[in-house]
Formats: structure tokens, C-alpha cells, sequence
């Protein structure tokens, strides 16, 4: 623990992060061992880029993309959206997240497009950041700004919501009682 009684931030990232981008808003976690690092949106993709780029850092991996909907969470979050970023660094043997938060600025009960749940796509970083994306843009409607093929990856393009959305109701909207059932006679 720091003098202030904050848990002291000592992973070498933090240090090499803050000192790359003195004028940004950074914020930085870390819990049972694992660092995180939360951005604004529109600096995400810059950050991205050092962490990969910068040889002490050498982030060469991208072992992750997902998404979280923080609708009545029991704390407050810095927007209903997270989206996390899972990197390795192999030469240092290191585990890191990054961290940015989205709020939506219409109502999420459907497929319509909010400009406010936009990131910058990782793909040009990473290529095997494509599918993970699609899957968080296609279960909570998060869209990545540059994506090569921002489409449905789990649902049919038609679907009329978001479902890992927590407003989307459990049993969901009607989207299921049309389909025929198959069974081993007809299949």
C-alpha cells in the first residue's frame, strides 16, 4: 500500500504507459496479480500500438477481445460497455489488460446504431483480433471504427438485437418461436 492507502500500481507497464502519454487519462488496476489498464476510447488504439510496438513492452500477442454490459452493476463503472483487451508479452513473460468503457447515447432495446458505442478496431495491431470483435459487436452492438469485415459472426444478420445485451430479455423477443423444429426423422 501507497502513504495515501491506495494499493501502489507497480507493474513496469503502468510506468512505461504514463510516460509515453503524460497528457491522457489513464487509469490503472490491479487485482489477484493481474494488471489492467483503463483508457479513454479514443486513446485505446494509440495505446495499443506502444504496448505493441515498444520494444521493452513487446505485447506480440492478442490473446483476447470481449465485452461487458455493466447495466445495474452494483458500482459505478466509467460506462455501461467495457471492452477488454488481453495481451502477452512473450519476451517478458507478462499478462496485460487494457480497459475502455463506451456509454450508449439512445436507448439499447434494439439493432439501431449508436455513434456512441464506436472503438477503433485492433485488427490492423493484431489480424486475430477480426472474429473476436465481430463477436462483441455482434452479442452487445459495441461497432470497431477500420474493422476489415464488421459482421454477425454467432447470430443471422437479420437478428433484431444484441443478446448479451442485459436489457435483452432472457427468453428473448419472439426471434425463436418461428423456427421448425428438427428432429432425427427430418433432419
Amino acid at each position: 500500500m501507497s502513504e495515501n492507502g491506495k494499493p501502489k500500481l507497480d507493474h513496469p507497464v503502468f510506468a512505461a504507459v504514463k510516460q509515453a502519454f503524460p497528457g491522457k487519462r489513464l487509469r490503472g488496476t490491479e487485482f489477484r496479480g493481474q494488471a489492467s489498464l483503463v483508457v479513454d476510447p479514443d486513446d485505446c488504439h494509440a495505446v495499443l500500438k506502444f504496448l505493441r510496438d515498444d520494444d521493452a513492452m513487446s505485447f506480440n500477442l492478442l490473446s483476447d477481445v470481449g465485452g461487458v454490459d455493466y447495466l445495474n452493476y452494483p458500482t459505478s463503472m466509467p460506462g455501461r460497455f467495457g471492452v477488454y483487451y488481453m495481451l502477452v508479452s512473450h519476451k517478458n513473460d507478462w499478462r496485460f489488460f487494457v480497459k475502455t468503457y463506451v456509454n450508449p447515447s439512445i436507448p439499447t432495446d434494439g439493432v439501431d446504431e449508436d455513434p456512441s458505442l464506436y472503438v477503433d478496431s485492433a485488427t490492423d495491431l493484431w489480424p486475430g483480433a477480426e472474429w473476436p470483435e465481430r463477436e462483441v459487436f455482434d452479442m452487445f452492438g459495441i461497432r470497431f471504427r477500420n474493422h476489415p469485415d464488421l459482421r454477425r459472426i454467432l447470430t443471422w444478420t437479420e437478428f433484431p438485437a444484441h443478446p448479451l445485451r442485459k436489457d435483452y430479455p432472457l427468453r428473448g423477443r419472439g426471434e425463436r418461436e418461428d423456427y421448425r423444429v428438427v428432429d432425427r426423422t427430418n433432419s
